[in-house]
């Protein structure tokens, strides 16, 4: 098992609010927040992306929002709109929602279009494109044949979970989404990740990256073990 040092841990974290509550004062906190602890990234709603652009300033925090959110159902050229508007406003990571009912329908060849379409898209800005496959409503043979098309259509990173399904990330899910992609695609872990505890064990899992909103208090359990 690796040691707590083992990580550079903000480096893994986007520190994340997507509440349809958030307000402003929220998102200035998040932002502030990030850029002291020096986190991956932080991700806030379509809605207030221009204002986090605005106070990361020039920071290195890469700035994430959400697509198709959270449900994913979305006619594939809004989510394209939905995009370009995210892009001008200086957004640089895409979580693109898969549409599930697709997938349930085994439209696998229409979600490769869609996810190439914006692939090519974010890719053309040097942005990246996660996608939610939502792991709480598929099975393995589900899971194994939308990573495929995923990256055969180009995407960057498979991201395990919306945070609004019956179930976020898991250490077992986690570990076989890892076990099936290249190595070259990223992992993201979200979804009901509260604790250092599950945070590590996902870390092991093989997660390359975790959205949480207890960042802080993970960073905090974090820090306490590794000055042991």
């Amino acid at each position: 098992m690796e040691t707590a040092k083992a990580w550079d841990l903000p480096q893994y974290i986007e520190h994340t609010q997507l509440s349809p509550l958030i307000r402003a004062e929220e998102v200035e906190k998040l932002v502030a927040e990030a850029k002291a602890c020096q986190f991956a990234g932080v991700c806030v709603p379509p809605y207030w992306a221009k204002k986090a652009r605005r106070d990361l300033g020039d920071s290195p925090v890469q700035l994430v929002t959400v697509i198709g959110f959270p449900l994913g159902y979305q006619r594939s050229e809004v989510k394209v709109q939905e995009v370009l508007s995210a892009q001008r406003e200086g957004v640089q990571e895409f979580d693109v929602m898969l549409n599930l009912s697709a997938l349930k329908n085994e439209a696998y060849h229409w979600i490769k279009i869609e996810m190439a379409q914006l692939s090519q898209i974010i890719h053309e800005k040097e942005g990246l494109l996660k996608v939610i496959i939502e792991t709480a409503y598929l099975n393995e043979a589900e899971m194994e044949k939308v990573c495929q098309v995923c990256v055969d259509a180009g995407v960057d990173f498979i991201k395990t979970s919306s945070g609004y399904a019956s179930e976020g990330a898991t250490e077992e899910k986690v570990r076989f989404l890892r076990q099936i992609l290249p190595v070259q695609i990223g992992l993201k872990a979200s979804g009901g990740i509260r604790t250092w505890a599950q945070a590590r064990a996902l870390l092991e899992a093989g997660a390359d990256r975790l959205g949480t909103s207890q960042a802080l208090a993970i960073m905090a359990a974090w820090k306490d073990e590794t000055s042991e």
